[in-house]
C-alpha cells in the first residue's frame, strides 16, 4: 500500500502499517501512531506504555505475546484507522481520516477475523457505525470498554484509551476475553445453498 501520507514517521518508516497474522482471529484498531505509538519501529501498538499494558493483557489471556515490548503469536493482527503519522504531532483532521479510510477498510476486510476490538473513542465509534447495527446515538465511545457486542459479522470488544485505564479496567477486559477464548466465537457463513453440489461451504 502506498498512502498519501504528509510527513514520513521517520526516514526508514513512511507510516505503520498493519501487523500480525493475516489469518488472526482477533483484530487490534487503534486510532494513529501519534496516539498508539509505533512511529519509531513501524509497528502499531508499540513504544507507547500504555498500549503496551495493552497488549500484555492480550498476551495474558492468549491472544499474541509480548517481547521486549514487541507484539508476537500467530492470533493477533494489529492496524490503525489512520496509518500516518500527523505532521503536527497531534490528531489528523477529518478529511484525513477520510482519506485513509480506504486503505484501513480494504485491511480489514481482507484480514475477516472474528473478533474486532477497537482501541479509544474514535476507532469505538467507526467500528460500532460501520459493522454493527448499533445506533451510535444509543452508545458513547468514550466511556465504552470490555463488554462483547454483536456486530454485523462480527464480535466487537471496545476498549477505552489505555493511557486512562484503572486496574478494574485491565481486569474485566482479561475476564472478558477470557470468556470469547473459551467460547465458540468464530463466526462462518454456510453458502453451501448456492452451489449446485451437496458439498458443504463455510467462509469466515
Amino acid at each position: 500500500m502506498r498512502p498519501p501520507c504528509a510527513n514520513r514517521c521517520s526516514d526508514d518508516i513512511p507510516a505503520v502499517f498493519g501487523y500480525g497474522n493475516p489469518n488472526a482471529d482477533f483484530h487490534l484498531i487503534g486510532d494513529h501512531p501519534g496516539r498508539h505509538g509505533g512511529a519509531s519501529t513501524g509497528i502499531p501498538f508499540t513504544d507507547n506504555p500504555a498500549s503496551v499494558r495493552l497488549l500484555e493483557v492480550l498476551a495474558s489471556v492468549g491472544i499474541g505475546a509480548v517481547s521486549d515490548d514487541i507484539p508476537t503469536g500467530d492470533n493477533l493482527f494489529m492496524s490503525y484507522l489512520h496509518l500516518c503519522c500527523p505532521p503536527d504531532g497531534g490528531d489528523p483532521e477529518p478529511a484525513m481520516y477520510a482519506d485513509l479510510e480506504r486503505f484501513f477498510d480494504a485491511e480489514l476486510r481482507a484480514i475477516a477475523a472474528h473478533v474486532l476490538m477497537p482501541v479509544g473513542p474514535r476507532a469505538i465509534e467507526h467500528v460500532i457505525k460501520n459493522f454493527t447495527a448499533i445506533p451510535l446515538s444509543e452508545v458513547d465511545p468514550g466511556t465504552l470498554h470490555g463488554e462483547d457486542l454483536a456486530g454485523s459479522g462480527f464480535l466487537i470488544v471496545p476498549i477505552k484509551e489505555p493511557a486512562s485505564w484503572t486496574e478494574a479496567d485491565a481486569t474485566l477486559l482479561r475476564e472478558t476475553l477470557i470468556s470469547i477464548v473459551a467460547s465458540d466465537y468464530q463466526q462462518e457463513a454456510d453458502l453451501t445453498r448456492f452451489f449446485p453440489t451437496n458439498t458443504q461451504y463455510l467462509v469466515r
